[in-house]
């Protein structure tokens, strides 16, 4: 009867051992004396305990940062560069098979990968092509990752870290840049200021009651305007209508 009992109690732990619960986005590699045995989950999973071990994988989508890389531009330029990266696992037996450790392994190659695509562009490239650069890190990465089961989503280039002395240059040269800006606006304005003021003149010179309107007109604005006391000549056109004629 004892040995019953014991027995009992030995298949009981054995099957309540085996039992596994995994999470909506959990997936399990099952083993079978070292060898591969498949895939469960989600949900309540049995295993042989003692005979098969599983491995969990979480599908999620993970978030890794890209700690800040030294890199000489092709124009010879020394940055950092960090930058984070968006992937997931789509095949957990290749994540678990190919590679020792896939979050390790995606992020050495991340960081490789920056640092090469970045030495091959220029610096300027880097600041106003930030799209270009991302996009062909995210399809390197994702094409090295596809063997591990990982699907590499995006990646954001987050800083660029200058040295001193060439963000001095760049903050010089943007100063240029804008003076130089308003420089031709001011050139543009005064030009077609020019222009209008000549073709005032021209209408003026070919009526002189135009001439005359617009004298006036002048006048009333010193009086409205100015309280001291002006003296101005007075055109002889004004006139020539109360002088007798001969």
């Amino acid at each position: 009867m004892f040995w019953l009992v014991c027995l009992c109690a030995i298949v009981f732990l054995f099957v309540i051992l085996g039992f596994k619960v995994l999470k909506e986005y959990e997936r399990g590699v099952v083993f079978t004396l070292g060898r591969l045995g498949g895939q469960k989950g989600p949900g309540f999973v049995w295993i042989w305990a003692f005979i098969q071990r599983i491995v969990i994988v979480d599908q999620r989508t993970v978030t890794m940062d890209v700690p800040p890389q030294d890199v000489i531009t092709k124009d010879n330029v020394s940055i950092k560069v960090n930058a984070v990266i968006y992937f997931r696992v789509i095949d957990p037996i290749k994540a678990i098979i190919k590679v020792e450790n896939f979050l390790y392994a995606t992020s050495q190659l991340s960081q490789t990968t920056l640092r090469s695509v970045c030495g091959m562009a220029e610096l300027d490239d880097l600041l106003s092509k930030r799209d270009e650069i991302n996009k062909r890190i995210q399809e390197i990465l994702d094409h090295q990752t596809d063997p591990w089961g990982i699907k590499v989503s995006m990646v954001e280039v987050k800083d660029i870290d200058l040295p001193q002395e060439m963000q001095r240059a760049m903050a010089k040269q943007a100063e240029a840049e804008r003076e130089r800006r308003a420089r031709i606006i001011q050139a543009e304005g005064e030009y077609q200021a020019a222009e209008k003021l000549t073709a005032a003149a021209t209408i003026m010179s070919a009526n002189s009651g135009t001439m005359q309107l617009r004298y006036l007109d002048t006048l009333r604005h010193i009086a409205t305007e100015h309280n001291s006391t002006i003296l101005f000549p007075l055109p002889m056109e004004l006139f020539k209508h109360f002088m007798p004629k001969e």
